[in-house]
């Protein structure tokens, strides 16, 4: 089966009520924010998302998603390839629930003048803090060496007089 392009938005009350269930992809030319915190987003964001509602009667977005980019190392700064996988759970974020608490559960999704939610940012975001704080190859790939690592004591530098030492004398 072929994978489509999802749509830009979506209504998710609406989307509830019919009970869909999305399969496709995001191309990677629309996830800017992505490419701009990795070195490239080396293949289109393969999408599956499912709406429904759940016992309290909220519009519910669950899916997931995963792409391949590109990070530099931080220990021996040459790139490689990372798949980034997220799950997520959202339900839309209506002007009549603001005064109930909503449910720890789920994500708050931001929806528009028109009751829609932006798709391609809420991935987009998920994909983002997918990414790892610190990008390193692992151990037996990188090109940096367990003896070029550097553990235990730091070599002592220069002593200097502590600026402070004055201030002692006139205790």
């Amino acid at each position: 089966m072929q994978k489509v392009k999802l749509p830009l938005k979506v209504d998710p009350v609406r989307a509830a009520q019919k009970q869909l269930d999305y399969d496709g992809i995001i191309k990677a030319e629309l996830l800017t924010r992505l490419a701009e915190s990795t070195q490239s987003v080396k293949s289109d964001a393969n999408v599956t998302l499912s709406f429904d509602f759940d016992r309290r009667h909220l519009a519910v977005m669950h899916g997931s998603a995963d792409v391949e980019v590109t990070l530099t190392c931080q220990r021996c700064q040459e790139e490689f390839n990372h798949t980034s996988s997220v799950e997520f759970c959202y339900s839309p974020l209506l002007k009549t629930d603001e005064d109930d608490e909503f449910p720890e559960a789920y994500e708050p999704a931001a929806v528009d003048e028109n009751g829609e939610i932006n798709l391609v940012e809420i991935i987009e975001d998920e994909l983002i803090l997918e990414l790892p704080q610190i990008a390193m190859h692992d151990d037996a790939d990188c090109n940096v060496s367990s003896s070029d690592k550097v553990f235990g004591k730091l070599p002592i530098a220069d002593e200097r007089p502590n600026p402070f030492a004055v201030l002692k004398q006139s205790k």
